[in-house]
């Protein structure tokens, strides 16, 4: 097995389905949007670049839950900003910060329906903190879709740490591993979650290729209308 390349296709028994969130059913941000962000925290719109940097150099303990939101902040602030707790600057950081991230591939929330109408057990598995989780949980297609959520910072480990694979199954309510498939855009991840022995499908922005591995409701077959002599 190759992480592109799960052993069931069209869904053959499969228990659950593990999927993460921001690049496989999350867009990924506009460059307008990035550079608003930069532009609230102090920096100029042709730093947005070296803004982006300095922003995932401090993400991981912020997705993991083990720094907090003020602290996150205060080390990206320029131009004398500053963004104490209750600030009015730290909640604008916040929300731009969250609705970022909350742009939604329709084609691929299609995908999860049809796959949800089945009775397939779906668990939302991603790196985020806590403003991201709580807005992803109040989204409509997340609550209708998923029966159960995992987020890195409310089980303090990121992926690819093997215990969030284990958080996941046991919110999926522990289907066997190989009856699992786990999707994600990152290809360290995906490489971690089948050396869990979970099936592995390295998403690369191709709703055709998800489509390939997610099942379908069974087709309803008519009985045939037979013809009556007048």
């Amino acid at each position: 097995m190759t992480a592109s390349q799960p052993t069931t296709p069209n869904g053959a028994d499969l228990e659950a389905v593990i999927l993460d969130y921001n690049g496989v059913i999350g867009r990924q941000p506009s460059s307008a949007q990035w550079t608003r962000l930069a532009e609230l925290a102090g920096w100029h719109p042709h730093e947005t670049h070296a803004f982006q940097q300095a922003f995932w150099q401090r993400r991981e303990p912020y997705d993991q839950g083990i720094t907090e939101t003020q602290t996150f902040w205060s080390g990206l602030l320029r131009s004398g900003r500053t963004a104490p707790a209750g600030s009015t600057l730290l909640a604008a950081l916040g929300r731009a910060d969250t609705d970022m991230w909350t742009a939604t591939d329709p084609a691929v929330l299609d995908l999860l329906r049809t796959a949800h109408a089945t009775g397939l057990r779906l668990v939302l598995l991603s790196n985020a903190p806590k403003p991201l989780a709580n807005a992803l949980d109040d989204a409509e297609w997340c609550a209708t879709l998923f029966s159960r959520t995992v987020y890195s910072a409310r089980i303090g480990v990121n992926k690819p740490d093997r215990r969030a694979y284990e958080a996941a199954l046991e919110a999926a309510g522990m289907p066997h591993p190989s009856k699992t498939l786990f999707v994600d855009d990152r290809l360290e991840n995906v490489e971690a979650a089948e050396q869990q022995g979970l099936q592995a499908l390295h998403y690369t922005g191709d709703p055709a290729a998800l489509a390939r591995w997610v099942p379908r409701p069974p087709a309803v077959t008519r009985p045939a209308v037979l013809a009556t002599s007048a």
